[in-house]
């Protein structure tokens, strides 16, 4: 596995409702509104399937300003005149390229990031590669493709380098 692909489209919220008569919508973020790429991203691909209420859309917005409001994030598109523009996009979800997400502190990783990354322990023994990882409020969990759940903490987590595409952990398959 190399490096994340720059312009992988990662979903990170849903457009709830127009905000204000002026064509803003107002966006409820996956995992919270704090630093989040929705607010520094210049576009945003928006798709939504089909319903009887909603026509599907899959489309790139353009996006004159965005900021933080509360716990979501408002967002003002650039072709987007009035309410009732805004309440078109209603129920779509805000997907961003992965490039716009705000640079990293040394040692941070995004989860996304780990995503396909192989497992192994400190003694070399594969422990599948990642296809989640969750967060249940005490830390995030790390769920391999064998079904191994792996504390995302740092006692079990030894190295963790998405762009090599692999995770080193003090972990045993059984355990």
């Amino acid at each position: 596995m190399n490096a994340p692909d720059p312009q992988r489209l990662i979903a990170l919220g849903r457009i709830i409702d127009a905000w204000g008569v002026n064509g803003w919508v107002k966006v409820e973020p996956f995992a919270g509104a704090t630093d989040t790429a929705l607010t520094r991203a210049p576009s945003w691909h928006l798709t939504r399937a089909g319903s009887p209420a909603h026509a599907p859309l899959d489309r790139t917005l353009i996006l004159e300003r965005a900021r933080r409001h509360s716990a979501g994030v408002v967002a003002k598109p650039a072709d987007c005149a009035d309410r009732d523009a805004a309440l078109a996009l209603k129920g779509a979800e805000v997907s961003v390229r992965r490039c716009d997400f705000p640079p990293l502190k040394a040692g941070e990783v995004y989860w996304v990031d780990l995503i396909g990354c192989a497992v192994q322990n400190r003694e070399g023994h594969a422990l599948g590669q990642v296809v989640s990882v969750d967060d249940h409020g005490a830390h995030p969990i790390l769920q391999t493709d064998a079904g191994v759940l792996i504390p995302f903490v740092e006692a079990y987590v030894l190295e963790a380098e998405p762009e090599a595409g692999r995770i080193v952990v003090d972990w045993q398959a059984d355990w």
